[in-house]
């Protein structure tokens, strides 16, 4: 059979290079696809529907210390992505999440000013000991579609420069005034910190 005979002579020659250091006996595992995401949510939202959502969960967040730099890990999962360095006037913004970790994440202070009210549920400048105050997501709505089996994991870039990776079940969020604000939310951080306003539609 030529086809078994060849896949043989492939297998040897690959294991013959091996010994001499050129190359690897066993197949390496293929990169993972990196997309643009402005193009990539688009394309799903024509295909699938887009739905859209708020964030309703309260956070906890506290200043960010310039220069400090926030690695948001989700249980399970491992690390997300990680942040630039924070400039005076950030945030670090925790997720009330057990189920994934109770995250973090660093806000830019446009961003987080737009986004959140607060603190809440006591006087101004009550935070605890290591500065955390409670803030109320302004729910402001987000279109969303979610990342299918078929499209298996992908990396791309997040709005602040760094990489992140999207899995099957994860859902890709967009800020429905600038499509340049594009990001991933993990399936259980999705579930536990937003409400959905409409169910994906074309």
């Amino acid at each position: 059979m030529p086809v078994v005979r060849s896949r043989r002579r492939t297998a040897a020659l690959v294991s013959a290079l091996a010994a001499l250091g050129l190359a690897s006996a066993a197949p390496q595992a293929p990169a993972q696809d990196v997309v643009d995401i402005t193009a990539w949510f688009a394309r799903a939202a024509a295909e699938r529907g887009v739905g859209l959502a708020r964030k309703t969960q309260p956070v906890d967040a506290r200043p960010a210390r310039p220069g400090e730099i926030v690695v948001t890990m989700i249980k399970g999962q491992g690390k997300e992505t990680q942040s630039p360095p924070a400039a005076a006037g950030d945030w670090v913004v925790r997720n009330r999440c057990p189920e994934t970790g109770n995250e973090e994440i660093l806000v830019r202070a446009a961003t987080f000013a737009a986004r959140y009210d607060g603190p809440i549920g006591g006087p101004i400048g009550a935070a605890d000991a290591e500065g955390w105050l409670p803030y109320r997501p302004r729910g402001n709505p987000m279109r969303f579609v979610t990342v299918a089996d078929g499209d298996g994991a992908f990396r791309f870039t997040a709005p602040w420069g760094e990489a992140m990776i999207a899995r099957p079940g994860d859902l890709i969020v967009q800020n429905p005034d600038n499509a340049k604000d594009t990001y991933r939310v993990a399936r259980a951080a999705f579930a536990c910190t937003y409400e959905v306003i409409n169910e994906p539609r074309r």
